[in-house]
């Protein structure tokens, strides 16, 4: 997304944006409070006439030219006027905060909803992570937007057309001056908005940085480490760096409105006593009766604030968040990633034909030129150093993304061409970072197929497989234990966690199950055990086992070896171990590792 195009989006876009979604929530309960707030607008309005009619009845009642009754049903009128004015405040202000509240979810949602669509490689790219971020932000202005133009138009509309009508009758002149009150105001909030959009663009990605010092300050995910090696000081001191900094963009912001709106104020003010210059020579010239003097006079300084409400605080905010909202709209008109293949390929070969891939803004790709074939059903080890390209290349094998040269072929189709959902529908992984939910034991399982019907026997076996016991200690409700302090459960080790990890990518049906080095937290004999019973889940079905621990990978059909990028060796154990190269090297540098005891010659048969 480009800052330019903010320039291409006008309001009257995003409203044709945000608006179906308002009134698509709930029609006829927008209906009901639309027309509850032109009422109450229209009583607004009415209040004035009502009033001049109470001040000439009650001007005539000394010289007896009206009787008292036509006084006291006239303070009637007034009376309940002003109670059904309030009881349409008070009922238009409650209706709204409701329905807002639900716009908000809806808009939260659609947020998500978006981000669940982007290509996971945009996530690469700081400027994606900055566009989310103000799109978060933008969704609060986006509701503040609707929210502006719905009390403009269902309330402030209704009340200055009949205030309008009533003031241009008693005198046209009237109505404009109060045009030419609005006109200094309204050119103001025109330059706040050119001002805040800016200071939006420019403030984000400092946003971002403070918002991520803070979860590094106070977040429980950091909060061990933090303390104890004594960091604390050294996040506090960037947080407090970057959100002064924040402040000092958003400072010189508001002194430049400020000034602006100052020097116009200045003119709204000489507009409005010229408003009172106006309506007392009228009077003077018989032109109006008393009680039209008297209903305007009484009114004029309320119609001067509500004036001065819409502009400065409605259309100010507007013009304020506009930057914002437009960042919400065109967040959720990125591209998303689709493509023609609505529905899964049969799942066969896949192919990588001469493929690079490169990270935004990297010097060299991650991934140069590297060709191979994963035969169906077929189990390959990918193994190499730190660096090497292995996680690039499981996040192309699986289409997480996809690459900047060469092509990924499932059974003869380009990953290009394939709708996301079809590629991933058949596919399983557990991958190094695995998360760890903080909900049940159930519900971290069955979490990869939530629409799967399964029984306890079933995630028996499947725990069995992973080497999770649920029959153990730490889990007190078994598969109804709550796995978070936070939640008033329980805490797992590192190892427990990555077996239910495990177990969950076992559970979800798939044709295609990557295991990308999540056993670093088991100890080798535990982790062959794992490779073991996952070598049995695999048969028939094709599978990709990253690892350092090259002891684990004799299991595998294939071995490919990743050296700089490239794919330097292909073959089996035994195949690879006859050459001088890479996969060599590897082995011997880890051989004692899996030795029965020091000096032993021989590899354990138990673990290899």
């Amino acid at each position: 997304m480009k800052k330019e195009k903010n320039k291409d989006v006008t309001i009257s876009a995003l409203l044709r944006h945000i608006v179906p979604k308002a009134i698509g929530i709930s029609p006829v309960y927008f209906v009901f409070m639309t027309v509850v707030g032109i009422a109450h607008g229209l009583f607004w309005g009415i209040d004035i006439l009502i009033r001049q009619e109470f001040f000439d009845v009650a001007a005539g009642l000394p010289s007896g030219q009206t009787m008292l009754r036509g006084v006291l049903l006239a303070f009637a009128a007034l009376a309940l006027c002003a109670v059904l004015t309030q009881f349409l405040n008070g009922l238009s202000n409650y209706m709204f905060e409701v329905y807002s509240e639900r716009i908000a979810q809806k808009l939260r949602f659609d947020i998500n909803a978006r981000i669940q669509k982007l290509s996971p490689e945009l996530f690469e790219n700081t400027e994606t992570l900055d566009d989310i971020n103000k799109a978060e932000k933008g969704a609060g202005a986006a509701l503040q937007l609707f929210f502006v133009i719905y009390t403009l138009l269902s309330f402030y509309l209704p009340y200055f057309v009949f205030v309008g009508w009533y003031l241009f009758y008693l005198k046209p002149l009237f109505l404009l001056s109060i045009v030419i009150v609005f006109i200094p105001t309204a050119l103001t909030q025109l330059i706040r908005a050119k001002v805040f959009a800016k200071l939006e663009d420019d403030s984000a990605p400092k946003r971002r940085e403070f918002e991520y010092y803070e979860k590094a300050i106070a977040d429980r995910e950091y909060f061990k480490e933090t303390r104890l090696l004594g960091a604390f000081g050294y996040f506090k001191e960037k947080f407090v760096e970057t959100y002064r900094l924040c402040l000092k963009l958003r400072m010189r912001a508001e002194i430049r409105s400020t000034v602006f709106e100052l020097s116009m104020n200045i003119l709204t003010i000489l507009g409005y006593f010229a408003i009172l210059y106006l309506l007392f020579s009228a009077l003077m010239a018989g032109e109006i009766s008393v009680g039209a003097f008297a209903a305007v006079f009484a009114n004029i300084g309320m119609l001067y604030e509500i004036m001065s409400e819409v502009v400065n605080r409605h259309i100010g905010s507007l013009a304020q968040n506009f930057g914002a909202t437009v960042n919400y709209v065109r967040f959720l008109h990125m591209p998303e990633r689709s493509g023609e293949v609505k529905t899964a390929p049969d799942w066969g070969d896949i192919t990588f034909r001469d493929v690079s891939y490169s990270y935004p803004h990297a010097e060299r790709p991650a991934i140069s030129h590297v060709s191979f074939t994963l035969h169906r059903g077929e189990t390959l080890a990918v193994v190499g150093e730190n660096g090497s390209g292995k996680s690039t290349l499981i996040r192309l094998l699986s289409g997480l993304y996809l690459p900047s040269e060469g092509e990924v072929l499932v059974n003869g189709v380009s990953t290009q061409r394939i709708d996301p959902p079809a590629l991933f529908g058949r596919t399983s992984a557990v991958f190094q970072k695995y998360q760890r939910y903080q909900m049940t034991l159930r519900e971290n399982l069955t979490i990869s197929d939530p629409g799967k019907q399964t029984n306890n026997a079933h995630l028996d076996e499947i725990c069995r497989m992973a080497g999770c016991n649920p029959a153990d200690s730490s889990f007190t409700d078994g598969y109804d234990t709550m796995l978070s302090r936070e939640f008033d459960g329980v805490d797992l080790s590192g190892g427990q966690w990555q077996r239910i990890a495990i177990a969950r990518g076992f559970y979800r049906d798939h044709d295609l199950i990557i295991l990308d080095e999540p056993t670093a937290a088991i100890d080798p004999y535990e982790e062959m055990r794992v490779y073991n019973r996952f070598a049995e889940l695999s048969r028939d079905k094709s599978a990709i086992i990253v690892t350092h621990r090259i002891g684990s990978v004799r299991l595998a059909d294939r071995i490919l070896v990743m050296q700089d990028g490239q794919g330097v060796q292909l073959g089996t154990h035994e195949e690879l171990m006859r050459e001088e190269g890479e996969y060599r090297r590897l082995w011997e540098s880890q051989e004692q590792w899996y030795r029965e005891n020091p000096g032993d010659e021989t590899i354990h048969p138990a673990i290899v």
